[in-house]
């Protein structure tokens, strides 16, 4: 079982740091190479640019409230969700299919009830 782990690719568990500014503010982050190509491609999908749906995400998250404390932490989650949530067929794998297309409500209230079940 965990060799599909151990020889995957090395260069997906390295860290690389990307600068941009939100807000006018310069900062920096340090994922994985795996999290920044999973970033890469949900912007794509929405015709935006890494540094730009991470700025969305910042903007979205502090618009609702979220504490922030350890961003990079919620962007690998972020990443995660995605796949998870392909896996699940709540979103579509095609690449071509922007992410906002998909009824955001509909599939979180699926995935409550999922978690809600898994808990019993």
């Amino acid at each position: 079982m965990c060799e599909l782990f151990i020889k995957a690719d090395a260069a997906q568990w390295q860290s690389r740091t990307h600068s941009l500014r939100i807000d006018g503010v310069a900062t920096s982050i340090r994922i994985e190479n795996h999290f920044w190509d999973t970033l890469a491609e949900i912007g794509a999908r929405d015709g935006m640019t890494v540094a730009q749906l991470i700025t969305r995400l910042w903007h979205e998250a502090m618009d609702a409230d979220h504490d922030l404390g350890n961003f990079t932490s919620f962007l690998r989650v972020c990443c995660a969700r995605y796949h998870a949530l392909m896996a699940a067929g709540e979103i579509s794998a095609d690449p071509h299919v922007p992410i906002a297309g998909h009824p955001a409500q509909e599939i979180l209230a699926r995935e409550g009830v999922r978690r809600r079940l898994r808990m019993n």
